[in-house]
């Protein structure tokens, strides 16, 4: 499927991303430069929402630092490549009220069944004696973050198809109950289809290759963070596992070490995978792999660190003012049609 054959008219696409600390290589490029390449290609027929969604952000401990790295965050963007223009909207989920509100009427809306049979949710309340209600209940606020903007199109990862899933049947009860106002967004297999990608970017661990790159793993060595030197860097990958096999091919179930090389090396060149595959394929020396992977994710960074550093806190206000602006506006007309249907208004 192309994205031609979806029909897209004027689609509102939808982002966040948590700032609860730094981001890795893994979360730069899974997530974060697909979305950026994604926008600058749509932006021009769509509106493009990439927010902060601080409210999710503490459900988990938080410290002062959530500012300053909310502000990262959206550097993050505009460093990647962002072009930004007037379709494109940064804001912060918690300065637009109608999120919170939004996701108590869509609470009296969803069941504690659905609910209870979320896999995250599971995972983080397994063998604990308690949990906080936020880690329960943010799948609700994560629809009201949707259907606010009639969202079509949620590039997210796989993880949370579930939860996309928990708000196209939120919004269909809402529309079947009390009124017809909020727009489904698409269903996974067209989130994937216009997101132009088979399966989803998994950079893996480079201590353990059968995980994903993950900023809460502890050991340093098993991650490349966005901040890292050339010298950190060459030394993880240098140290990355592989395997005994002792040729170069591709492949994630018996070389998922090696692949995983091969596949960074593709996304910091922005190369096809193929191209990367045919050249290394039977080689035997693995020191000349992470060699190569080595200086290039060095020099990627290294360009990413400095255009960066020229982007001032002030410039992401501007953008935020801005945004919050357009924000607060969508939000509160779909919120008073959700009041409406209430008889709250």
């Amino acid at each position: 499927m192309t994205n031609s054959d979806l029909q897209i008219k004027n689609p509102t696409i939808l982002t966040g991303i948590r700032a609860n600390s730094e981001l890795t290589l893994g979360n730069f490029l899974g997530a974060l430069l697909p979305m950026v390449r994604l926008a600058n290609t749509h932006s021009d027929k769509s509106h493009i929402n990439i927010f902060a969604p601080d409210l999710h952000s503490i459900i988990a401990d938080i410290d002062g630092e959530l500012q300053p790295n909310i502000i990262r965050s959206f550097k993050y963007y505009l460093a990647a490549g962002l072009n930004m223009n007037e379709h494109i909207h940064f804001y912060r989920q918690s300065r637009v009220p109608a999120h919170s509100e939004l996701c108590w009427i869509l609470n009296c809306v969803a069941s504690m069944g659905d609910l209870n049979r979320m896999t995250q949710y599971k995972d983080k309340s397994n063998g604990k004696d308690s949990v906080n209600v936020g880690i329960f209940d943010y799948p609700v606020l994560m629809a009201a973050d949707i259907l606010l903007y009639d969202a079509e199109y949620i590039p997210v990862g796989e993880d949370q198809f579930q939860h996309l899933e928990l708000t196209r049947r939120i919004a269909e009860k809402f529309n079947k109950k009390y009124a017809k106002i909020f727009t489904l967004p698409a269903e996974p297999k067209k989130q994937i289809a216009f997101m132009n990608v088979d399966d989803g970017i998994r950079i893996r661990d480079l201590q353990n290759p059968e995980k994903k790159m993950s900023k809460s793993t502890k050991s340093e060595n098993s991650k490349i963070m966005l901040s890292d030197t050339p010298e950190q860097v060459k030394k993880k990958i240098m140290s990355a596992a592989t395997d005994s096999i002792g040729k170069i091919n591709f492949d994630m179930f018996n070389q998922p070490g090696i692949s995983n090389l091969l596949q960074i090396d593709a996304l910091v060149n922005n190369i096809p995978l193929q191209d990367v595959i045919s050249t290394w394929a039977g080689e035997t020396h693995y020191g000349d792999l992470k060699q190569k992977v080595a200086d290039d994710v060095a020099t990627f960074l290294n360009d990413f660190q400095q255009r960066y550093n020229t982007i001032s806190d002030q410039d992401v206000l501007d953008y935020l003012v801005a945004g919050e602006e357009y924000a607060n506006k969508i939000a509160n007309t779909k919120l008073l049609e959700a009041q409406k249907a209430f008889h709250l208004r």
